[in-house]
Order: C-alpha cells, then structure tokens, then sequence
C-alpha cells in the first residue's frame, strides 16, 4: 500500500488560493462601513470573481507583507551567524558541566533555559543540535531519551508556545494584528511561567519515576569559554535587554528591531574574529535557511488579496460573526483557538498560518468583542502545543530522529501531554475574556 505523502506546504498555500478564486464566483459579496461617528455597519454588495488575479495576488500580497519578509530575512540570518559563532553551544555544554552531577539541578536549569530560548528568540530548529547533546547525557545520568527530549524539545515548544518576546510568533503576529510590538508582555509572561513552572514539576517527577539508580552521571566534553564566546554570549544578553527597552520605552517596531538583530549578529561575527567575507556569508546562509518561511509569508498573503478583491472577505467574517453570535467572547476566543490548532497539523509554520488567520481573525475578534491581544495569544497557543504532535512538522521529524525515537512511540508517550497543554492554553485564556487585564 502506497504511503500518503503531507503536500508540501506552498502547494497546500495554492490550493487555497485557487479555492478562495472560486468562492468569490459562488459566495455573495459584502462590506462593511466605518461611519464617521465610528459605528460599523455591513451591506451586501456584488462579489468580484477572481480568474487570473490567483497569480497578481502573489505579487500583491509580497508587497503587503514586505516589511515583515525582511525582518524574517535578517533574523534569521542574524542567529545562524550567532550559531556559527559556536558561542551559544560551548555556553550551554559549559552550563552542563559546571553543574556536575547534581542531575536534577541539571535537568531542572535546561528546562527552564530552553523554555526561555523558545521564548526569548523562538528557540525551534536550534533545539535539534542540542537534542544530539542532552539525549546522549541524560542517558548517561541514568534516565531515556524521552527526558532528554523533554528538557530540550518539549521545553521549547512549551516557552515558544507562551513566548512574550518570540520576534517569529509574537512579533509577526502582532504586527500582522497592528499591534504595538511585543506588548500585552506581563500576561504573557505569567503564561510562560506558569506553564513552565508546571513542566519543571513533570521533569521532577518523570526524573523520580524513570531514574536507574545504579547509573552515575556521565561527563560531557566541554571546555571553559574563550573569551570571545564569553563576549558573544554578553552581546546576546545585552542584545535582548535592548529589545525590552526599546518596545516598551521607545515604541520600536519591525525597523528598530530589524536593525538591532542585524547588529547583534556583525557584532558577534566580529567578535568571534570572522573576517567580513563569511559575516557575509553567514548572514546570507541563514537568511537562506529561513526564506522559506518568508516566501510563504508572502504567497499566504495572497490568499487575503484574493478575498479581499473578491468582496468576499468581509460576508466570510459576516458569516462567521452570525455563526457565533450568542456563543459570547468565551465561545468566540474557544473558536478561534480551535482553529487556530486544527491549522496547524497542515501547516506547522507559525509564519504561514499568521500571514493566513490573523489578517482574518482581526477584525473577527474586533466584531465579537475580543481583544486582538487575547486572539494573538490564542494564535500562540493554538500554534505551539500541537507542534509537538503533528507529523509535518519537519523540527519534530529531525528531533527524533536525533533520539533515535520512533514517530509512533513518541506519539503514544506526549498525547497525553500535550491534550494537557491544550486545557491549560484554554484556561489561560479564560482570563483575557472575562476580566479587563492592562494592556489587553
């Protein structure tokens, strides 16, 4: 029997396109109209139906999305040469071993760090390098790789999913949403520490249940930090205190931030001693390893350019609304967080399912009377937890395959898990609906 193959995810992107040309040939169009006094009414008015415009609105849609294709373009680029710098691995391995055998502590310290490293910077495809670290070690500590998969894998995805500074999440989510960047930062840093908090406790438990006694710890070969690595783990530091500052001081949005990465990682490169031709190329790899994710910002786009000019988007959101109605902001937000995780097992990539819901689900929250702050975080919550399910997701694939487990055996030890982690995002976002929180 032939295995069924995931479509790639712009074919996927295109045959959305070419759905939506054709709803705008059979749904009725519909606006709505922002009076001067500020009420918002809707009337039904004539669909345009869209033909070749499936392939214009690609165009129309890199140009509507251009500012946030460029940040994803020097971000990335910015890390991988960060990463090149081998400061972030000798910190991390020199963390291990200055810890000892004190394996709790160690395996508490790396939960938290990689929580933090989602949470911070959207830690997600750095975590595979170190899947290869920490497997083999906890291992040698006495436990499975499960624990070694738990502490680095899970833990990001559980401080990716609740990040209050993810430039890749909550950054793009919020500028998409024309939002302040990065605000909303308190709640959302509750959420990251509760949830992290609660995953320490199972790493201490399943720690408790899983050790074997009569294993002693192992030793990992890591040498102390030069002091260039030193200095590039300083600038990364300082590089997220400025980021702080700079959003919620200075009002910086995508170009301040843009820059300030790009400046982080030259400065880096120059510290590690890199002569400028493989800054360069390094800065040129990295955005060569993530323009995927920036090419589908861009095709994704052009889904909402066929909806727009097709007069359809506003009687889709119409229909939505009407759907909802009666269901109040708790069954509205519990929608949009449904949808939000359905999306998510066809398309893993938080920058493609953004550039596709937000621009929807904007306004839609507007309508029922949710905050676009509590849509965002139901974005984040709906997009993160499942990632440590679905198999298209290519950062799953490659992490377990660095533990050597078994897609099957992986699903049958995390659904639990992360069914959990989904009635506790509901729960944390309980609060954003029913209470007036500052800043959302």
């Amino acid at each position: 029997m032939r295995k069924l193959k995931t479509p790639n995810t712009y074919v996927i992107i295109a045959v959305i396109i070419v759905l939506c040309a054709v709803m705008t040939w059979v749904l009725p169009g519909g606006q709505y109209i922002k009076a001067d006094d500020g009420t918002v009414s809707y009337e039904a008015v004539d669909s345009v139906p869209q033909t070749w415009q499936v392939f214009s609105a690609i165009y129309h849609g890199f140009v509507k999305q251009a500012g946030i294709i460029i940040f994803i373009l020097v971000v990335g680029g910015a890390f991988w040469l960060l990463n090149a710098t081998g400061a972030v691995e000798a910190g991390i391995k020199r963390f291990i071993s200055v810890i000892g055998n004190n394996d709790k502590i160690v395996l508490v310290a790396l939960t938290i760090l990689f929580s933090l490293g989602g949470a911070v910077f959207g830690m997600s495809e750095e975590t595979i390098p170190f899947v290869g670290i920490v497997v083999p070690l906890a291992v040698s500590m006495g436990y499975d790789a499960f624990m070694g998969m738990l502490v680095v894998y899970v833990a990001s995805n559980v401080g990716f999913s609740s990040a209050f500074l993810n430039p890749f999440t909550v950054g793009i989510a919020q500028g998409m949403a024309d939002l302040p960047l990065f605000s909303g930062m308190g709640y959302r840093f509750f959420c990251w520490s509760i949830l992290t908090v609660l995953l320490v406790i199972f790493v201490v438990i399943y720690a408790r249940k899983t050790k074997k006694q009569s294993s002693e710890v192992g030793s990992i070969d890591a040498e102390p930090l030069t002091r260039r690595q030193a200095w590039v783990l300083a600038t990364l530091a300082l590089t997220v205190i400025a980021l702080i500052i700079g959003v919620t001081c200075f009002e910086w949005y995508l170009p301040e931030i843009t820059g300030l990465f790009l400046a982080m990682g030259i400065v880096c490169g120059l510290i590690a001693g890199f002569p400028s031709g493989k800054i360069v190329n390094e800065l040129m790899a990295g955005a060569k390893d993530i323009l995927s994710a920036a090419l589908v910002v861009g095709f994704a786009s052009g889904i909402i350019v066929i909806l727009q000019d097709g007069k359809i988007i506003d009687s889709f959101l119409h229909s939505m609304q009407e759907g909802l109605d009666g269901t109040g902001k708790v069954g509205s937000l519990s929608a949009m967080y449904g949808i939000q995780a359905i999306i998510n097992f066809l398309i893993p990539s938080a920058t493609a399912k953004a550039a596709i819901t937000i621009p929807i689900m904007a306004p839609f929250s507007d309508m029922v009377g949710v905050s676009r702050q509590a849509m965002v975080l139901a974005f984040q919550f709906g997009d993160g937890f499942t990632n440590m399910i679905t198999p298209t997701s290519g950062v799953l694939v490659a992490a377990l395959a660095m533990a050597r487990i078994p897609y099957s055996k992986w699903v049958k030890w995390i659904w639990k898990m992360v069914l959990m982690l989904l009635v506790l995002g509901f729960l944390l976002l309980l609060p954003t609906a029913l209470f007036n929180l500052t800043g959302w």
